[in-house]
């Protein structure tokens, strides 16, 4: 068990050691020294953020095509939620208009296999007075979203190339209109049963939208005003503790993938490497977010269940 002070060194010495920012459009595969071999590229497209307004259908076409024109490209992506600007707040008719533009542009601009989680804007209605909602109403809540990804259900799990994708769902209400990032307890039963079912020798990677455990949470918000450092439970899971203990059962959970901050880090605690990998919509398809222009993750997976994380700029102005 580490001290505070061992885990703030911890958390220190994988901040320095962060997520490799590659800009340029030609990101070649990864040096597999010691005689690894790759066998997964993965490209991790998170907050794309798409509506009728600041041309960010054609933002996230650019991405797509950047992700897909790599001289090595991926094999797969993961979507890691926030796929519109937001269905929390509004009305069926601004939830249909984000969610055409979405599927628009996968139809028009990937060819590659899509998988998703479940970001916060991605729900419908659940700030009930600003959406005109009721709760009653047919994809109210989470169903849309599931039915819009064409997910198996809103958590779920998938092997390849030998190894296993979790799928979480990290978003969960707190009060009338607010949310906090956790696992649910049926969820979390899930999770411990899935990583118990899963071969020793087998690595597994997890996708959430709210991270699990991000150095980048402490530099967002105003924390100089307060004179202490305060991260709220929506900008990372309030259950991180929980999680890792269970982490610490299971040695073949290798990393965690998110989103949610629109700002870039990798923090490696008790041999799980956590990865918050930006934005492809940048800052909301106004520019960069303080460090963190448009962009998204590349993961490059081994056999021998390391793998390795960088953020890849693509060209956009706004």
């Amino acid at each position: 068990m580490l001290n505070r002070r061992g885990m703030l060194k911890g958390l220190a010495a994988g901040l320095a050691g962060g997520a490799v920012i590659v800009p340029g459009n030609q990101v070649q595969a990864a040096d597999s020294g010691g005689g690894r071999k790759r066998v997964l590229r993965v490209a991790h497209l998170t907050d794309t953020h798409v509506m009728p307004e600041r041309n960010s259908e054609a933002g996230l076409t650019k991405a797509l095509h950047h992700v897909q024109s790599l001289d090595d490209p991926p094999e797969l992506i993961l979507n890691g939620g926030d796929a519109i600007m937001d269905s929390f707040a509004t009305d069926k008719a601004r939830a249909d208009a984000q969610w055409k533009i979405w599927h628009r542009v996968l139809k028009n601009a990937c060819s590659l296999p899509v998988r998703s989680c479940i970001g916060n804007h991605d729900l419908w209605g659940w700030d009930k007075p600003s959406s005109k909602t009721t709760g009653d109403e047919p994809g109210w809540g989470k169903a849309r979203a599931v039915s819009e990804f064409g997910s198996a259900d809103r958590y779920y799990s998938f092997d390849q190339a030998g190894w296993r994708f979790v799928v979480l769902d990290s978003t969960h209400p707190r009060g009338e209109s607010e949310y906090v990032g956790k696992l649910d307890e049926p969820q979390f039963e899930w999770l411990a049963a899935q990583l118990q079912r899963t071969p020793a020798a087998m690595p597994i990677l997890m996708l959430s939208h709210i991270p699990i455990l991000a150095a980048a949470a402490f530099f967002d918000g105003d924390n100089e005003a307060s004179g202490n450092w305060r991260v709220p439970g929506a900008w990372m899971h309030i259950d991180a503790r929980r999680i890792k203990d269970l982490f610490a059962k299971h040695p073949n959970v290798k990393g965690c993938l998110a989103g949610h901050l629109h700002l870039i880090d990798q923090v490696r605690y008790n041999d799980v490497t956590y990865c918050c990998n930006g934005a492809v919509s940048g800052g909301w398809w106004q520019g960069a977010n303080h460090e963190c222009n448009n962009g998204y993750g590349l993961i490059d997976l081994y056999d021998d269940g390391t793998f390795e994380n960088r953020y890849v700029v693509y060209d956009w102005q706004v």
